[in-house]
């Protein structure tokens, strides 16, 4: 029963390699190839509900150990720089020569971290355990990333939206797991997410080998730089601003994922499993956002999603620190639509600056938002010790004002949107 389900995939993509039509046309004759594209995402979402997860159980971690805010940063940098330093590595290797069942093995690192996590009884263990979760991240992001593009039959924004929604929901699913399992039952219960890391690594060792066909197929005619195409050095500033609007986005995400608890329960008193409710309403519509960026980027020109998803979201952030429980909880749905609906426009417009390095490319910005995300969360940990969580959100409000920076952007050719 297999057998005609591989054949129909690699149908989608094949007509990718035909030597005599240009690529571009060829792919959007085709189509997404989409059970590909559902694969990788449902494998996106396993992959970052377990990454939440560990954010998630930041206040049992805390009262177990006695840790201090501070030393909650350097788990989220544990994790997050981890993925930061390999995902341009594996991006630029797998450029090279790509490996088709990297994913199923990189998740495995996963799978173990979870299990260290559960029993880890000291500080450095947990640094440990996160680490390894981080690593699991660095060799799924940047192929996984090059597979939805592959797959995506033309329709790269939608591709990479689909991917990043995935993403997006597991990352919001892991404070509600947390609270109904993780806080009733404690820090062992953490070793029953190891049954999905499980299921991520059939998924993709399945993905593997549909990929591992196209691997020689893929192999075409350089595509000729556009005459529209901006300059080198126009290339070299443009990347420059997508990174920082990329840190201005990641870091405001990670200030909400990594204290937004510790925030509802110091200005307002919730209890923890309350919190994380509220944390999961964030990162939901922050999942719904994702996925929304994609498509109006293949519509009206990633750079005026850009333009709106960053700065859109300043008026709300500027509100949230002044704002009752009721209507922080509206604002955070606000901020998480428009933010992050940048995602996807930020990433495919940045492969599209640098053609044939899109695991490079790829593995350099998802490096860029974990680094920041996780450098980030270190210094505004070591910030709330200092002043308080509150002090921090009146900080973090103007971090999307940096958005204006899209006014560097280039004007991309026609047939890159």
């Amino acid at each position: 029963m297999n057998k005609p389900v591989s054949v129909s995939e690699e149908a989608l993509v094949t007509p990718v390699v035909v030597p005599d039509v240009e690529p571009r046309a060829v792919l959007k004759a085709a189509g997404p190839a989409y059970i590909v594209l559902a694969g990788i995402s449902v494998s996106h979402f396993l992959n970052d509900t377990m990454q939440s997860l560990i954010a998630s159980v930041y206040p049992i971690l805390k009262d177990s150990y006695a840790l201090d805010f501070a030393q909650i940063g350097l788990i989220t940098l544990a994790f997050q720089f981890t993925a930061s330093l390999l995902q341009p590595v594996v991006g630029h290797f797998t450029d090279k020569k790509a490996q088709p069942f990297s994913l199923a093995i990189g998740m495995s690192s996963t799978f173990f971290g979870l299990l260290l996590l559960s029993v880890a009884q000291q500080y450095l263990v947990i640094l440990l355990a996160a680490a390894l979760v981080g690593l699991g991240s660095a060799v799924f992001h940047p192929e996984s990333a090059r597979i939805a593009r592959l797959a995506s039959g033309g329709r790269y924004g939608f591709a990479q939206s689909v991917f990043q929604l995935g993403g997006s929901f597991g990352t919001s699913m892991g404070p509600l797991l947390a609270a109904l399992i993780v806080v009733p039952f404690g820090q062992p219960s953490i070793a029953y997410f190891s049954s999905i890391a499980f299921l991520a690594i059939i998924i993709l060792w399945r993905i593997g080998k549909w990929y591992k066909p196209q691997i020689t197929t893929k192999r075409m005619t350089r595509i000729e730089p556009h005459p529209d195409a901006p300059s080198p050095r126009r290339v070299r500033i443009a990347l420059a601003v997508l990174v920082a609007l990329l840190f201005s986005k990641q870091l405001y995400v990670s200030s909400l994922s990594s204290y937004y608890i510790f925030y509802l329960i110091d200005r307002f008193g919730v209890s923890t499993q309350a919190a994380q409710i509220y944390l999961f309403v964030f990162l939901a519509a922050n999942a719904v956002g994702a996925f929304l960026g994609g498509p109006l980027g293949d519509r009206f020109g990633r750079k005026i999603v850009i333009w709106f998803s960053i700065l859109g979201a300043l008026p709300f952030t500027l509100a949230l620190p002044y704002a009752g429980l009721a209507m922080s909880a509206v604002l955070t749905v606000f901020i998480g639509l428009i933010i992050s609906s940048t995602t996807s426009s930020i990433i495919v417009f940045a492969q599209e600056l640098v053609p044939h390095r899109f695991g490079m490319i790829s593995g350099v910005f998802f490096g860029v938002a974990f680094g920041i995300g996780g450098l980030g969360a270190a210094v505004l940990g070591k910030l709330a010790d200092h002043t308080s969580i509150g002090f921090v959100y009146q900080v973090c409000a103007f971090l999307p004002a940096i958005g204006l920076l899209a006014v560097f952007l280039p004007k991309m050719p026609r047939h890159a949107h």
